[in-house]
């Protein structure tokens, strides 16, 4: 009898492929992946503590500077907005360089560091609030961690998320600052905020992992960099090149540049010229945020799926148009809160113009163009309030706080409306009105798409990348543009054997 051949009997088993797991980064810090929630923890606790200060803020404002409030209040933001301005780019392509996480501890830590401050010498406070503007770039380095993240596809819904998510943390953060203040004092106020920001460098520092690749990172901490990599001004110069990135900065700036002067007086103006109570203005601010919740979550996402990014930015920038104008012409208290409606609509503007710049550049450079964004906000935090002062100063408009003698239990001046009899109620609304109608000019010009205007490197780009089935285009060595058609893709893409490349 023939002996059968075990392998005649039983067929050869198939060797399943071999699936390499991705190693672990040995010096990796954090609890789990990188995820959009540790971005939104962090940008809700910092803005959460400084909205606990909004009226103890406002009653050191005045304290310390009981002759000219308003003046002083335009020079601190200055010089903090100037000082952001010429240090966002280089932070942003620092973090570029080595990694999104050591740049947010750094921000975060110095922006909140002036809290503590405030009852114990005011005169420093205001002082380190100034000089803090060096660092106080948390957005562009927390849109550079999102962008790290996430798909072009859903980035403009992430940073919607992260702008709602700084509106949620002043909704109560005002109204529960003056509460506490009114039945434990401002100090405890105070220690309550710092608490606050210190739990958010600890968040950071324990909990928050790296989101930018090894592989797309030129360099690390434990590597020496030349100052050519470090350099943002090289590629800021090789940003500005782009069509689209220009044109959306100078839409940035023209429509940033009202809206940072109507922050530093709109409590203000609110008070005399609304009519408003100093127990209003926290359910105001309250209402507004709510509404910019929706807005920036739902609106957005539904704006920008069925009429893209570009018309998203005009209809945004229509709404603040219509919000200044109503500012600056209506004096009535139901007007004021008319145009905090509208004003939480205009509020999907700063998403949805990150989210476009941040489409228009490669993943090595979303620090350098959302420092370029953080920058350009910066420098209108400095000329806006300057400019708001300067027309209310030339329209010899006094805003300042009456003295404590002058205003009543319910919080309201007993004094007349400094607007007087007058038909513009605010002119610096209605001068900012006009420039966004300049803004709206601007975007009007903006590609639909990022591709249009980089077809021609997309191919070449793309034909360079080494395709792997493992690996990303945002770990190899050459980065295509986050916008590309398919359609552009398919004519231009060389095919490469994977079993052979």
């Amino acid at each position: 009898m023939q002996k059968l051949n075990p392998n005649q009997i039983m067929p050869k088993r198939r060797k399943l492929p071999v699936v390499k797991k991705k190693a672990k980064d040995p010096h990796a810090t954090g609890m789990g992946e990188p995820s959009i929630y540790h971005a939104l923890v962090v940008i809700f606790l910092e803005f959460f503590a400084w909205g606990l200060l909004t009226n103890p803020m406002l009653t050191v404002l005045h304290e310390t500077f009981p002759q000219h409030t308003f003046l002083m209040n335009g020079l601190v933001q200055g010089v903090k907005g100037i000082l952001s301005f010429l240090s966002a780019p280089l932070l942003g392509a620092l973090s570029d360089v080595w990694g999104r996480k050591s740049f947010l501890l750094l921000t975060v830590f110095f922006t909140c560091m002036p809290i503590p401050l405030m009852r114990v010498s005011p005169w420093w406070f205001f002082a380190i609030i100034s000089v803090s503007g060096v660092f106080s770039v948390t957005f562009s380095i927390v849109f550079a961690y999102v962008a790290d993240i996430t798909s072009d596809a859903e980035r403009s819904s992430a940073y919607g998320l992260v702008s709602a998510t700084f509106a949620a943390s002043l909704i109560t953060s005002p109204a529960l600052g003056t509460y506490l203040g009114a039945i434990y004092g401002d100090n405890f106020v105070i220690f309550l905020a710092t608490a606050v920001a210190l739990c958010d460098v600890l968040f950071i520092l324990v909990a928050v992992p790296e989101s930018l690749p090894e592989k797309v990172r030129k360099a690390s901490w434990g590597a020496s960099i030349s100052w050519e990599q470090a350099d943002p001004f090289a590629a800021l110069r090789k940003v500005g090149q782009d069509y689209t990135v220009l044109l959306l900065c100078i839409a940035v700036f023209l429509s940033y540049l009202p809206e940072a002067g109507q922050y530093s007086c709109m409590f203000l103006y609110l008070r005399m010229v609304g009519g408003f109570k100093a127990n209003q203005i926290p359910a105001y601010i309250a209402l507004v945020g709510v509404l910019s919740v929706f807005a920036q979550t739902l609106l957005l996402g539904t704006l920008t799926r069925n009429i893209g990014a570009k018309h998203t930015i005009m209809v945004g920038l229509t709404c603040e148009m219509l919000e200044l104008m109503w500012y600056g012409f209506g004096s009535e208290h139901w007007m004021m809160w008319a145009a905090g409606v509208i004003a939480s609509v205009c509020s999907i503007n700063y998403p949805a113009m990150s989210a476009l710049v941040s489409s228009s550049a490669n993943a090595d450079n979303q620090g350098v163009v959302q420092g370029m964004v953080t920058g350009i906000r910066g420098l209108c935090n400095g000329l806006g309030p300057a400019l708001f002062g300067f027309i209310f100063y030339f329209f010899d408009v006094n805003l300042d706080l009456p003295d404590s003698e002058d205003v009543d239990e319910g919080g309201a001046a007993e004094m007349p409306n400094p607007m007087g009899a007058r038909i513009i109620a605010g002119p610096p609304f209605v001068f900012g009105s006009f420039l966004i109608i300049i803004a709206q000019l601007v975007t009007y010009f903006i590609p639909n798409s990022h591709s249009e205007t980089s077809k021609s490197t997309s191919s070449t780009t793309v034909a360079k990348t080494h395709l792997s089935p493992q690996m990303s285009p945002r770990s190899s060595e050459d980065f295509t543009p986050l916008l590309l058609d398919m359609d552009d893709m398919s004519k231009d893409v060389v095919v490469v054997d994977l079993q052979n490349p």
